[in-house]
């Protein structure tokens, strides 16, 4: 694991605004924290070796069979276990810039980079880009590979199609990446699941560690899944987060705002995050100004693969925000 993922706000003092996550920073979590608190004895105790209570809730929840569904410590822990468990494979090929943690994972495990590789990583929609593939190009992709890691983080985020778990245990050979910290916004908690046709998640169990997924993580997944929108359909018509449609507006509103700033290149996304690439400075230059003189976090892009040292990425959060986050950057702009 690199230095230098989003959200590094443990490295700074004075933080009001945080845009280097791609998750909506603003979302009501009051509910879920007084939960947990009136739950807080469940670590007394041991939680289920597999966490397979919530793995039949979310089953039942997606349309899916137990034995298809695996729960992980998170979205990096199942890459980490995949490297592991499938490492026979020996060759990956990944589609920068991309999240990073599926190269590093595969070089803990000793793969190499290849472009006919069995093991193949796609991270849709995309980060840092926020570009979508149509489940047609997924599944031609995944038939052109022995296996297919489908990062599916921030499905929520968009309103493009997206293969559903029913087409990912169809297709055989496609391992299907969900994060229910992306998808209810708490990344202190760290909850993920795999999808997977029942011999891969069976082969990924023998290799899997008891006691991932630790008993307040487990039970705030039952009290999100119990109390807020099903995962048939995006969760952020919740309470948690705005409309999604509403909130992609916003996004449109903000990219608009930053692309009227000369020096500033906006790219174009099809979710609540997108990259942007300054001129007369460095991102890293940028994210320091920004955090030292206005409180304000953004994401240096520099590291992913494929970017430049101008690079920076955000995600979308309120108007208000976002409105500070520009006037911000048109003032750094002004000092240069």
């Amino acid at each position: 694991m690199i230095e230098g993922h989003g959200d590094d706000i443990y490295r700074y003092e004075g933080i009001r605004m945080n845009f280097s996550s791609n998750i909506y920073a603003q979302a009501d979590l009051s509910e879920l924290e007084a939960h947990l608190c009136r739950h807080i004895g469940c670590i007394r105790s041991y939680p289920e070796p597999p966490s397979h209570t919530l793995e039949r809730l979310l089953a039942q929840q997606q349309g899916i069979s137990p034995d298809e569904v695996l729960v992980t410590n998170g979205a990096t822990d199942a890459i980490y276990l995949i490297a592991q468990a499938f490492r026979n494979r020996r060759t990956y090929q990944v589609f920068p810039p991309t999240f990073s943690e599926y190269e590093d994972a595969c070089h803990l495990f000793g793969y190499e980079e290849h472009d006919q590789a069995d093991l193949c990583w796609l991270c849709n929609p995309n980060n840092p880009t926020g570009e979508v593939l149509l489940p047609s190009q997924v599944q031609a992709l995944a038939a052109r590979h022995a296996l297919l890691v489908l990062d599916q983080s921030y499905e929520h985020y968009t309103l493009s199609p997206l293969l559903t778990p029913q087409q990912a245990v169809a297709a055989g050979n496609i391992l299907q990446l969900h994060s229910m910290t992306k998808q209810y916004a708490i990344p202190g908690l760290r909850l993920g699941y795999v999808v997977a046709a029942s011999p891969l998640i069976t082969h990924l169990r023998h290799h899997s560690r008891p006691w991932a997924v630790n008993a307040l993580a487990v039970e705030a997944a039952k009290w999100l899944l119990t109390h807020h929108t099903s995962l048939s359909s995006s969760p952020l018509s919740s309470s948690l987060i705005p409309s999604l449609s509403a909130y992609l507006q916003e996004t449109h509103r903000l990219q608009t705002l930053l692309r009227s700033l000369d020096g500033i290149g906006v790219a174009d996304t099809q979710t609540n995050f997108f990259l942007c690439a300054i001129e007369c400075a460095t991102a890293a230059e940028l994210k320091e100004y920004l955090a030292r003189h206005h409180g304000i976090l953004i994401r240096d892009a520099s590291n992913f693969r494929g970017l430049t040292p101008h690079h920076f990425r955000i995600a979308t959060q309120s108007p208000g925000e976002n409105d500070a986050l520009v006037a911000a950057i048109a003032l750094f702009l002004q000092q240069r």
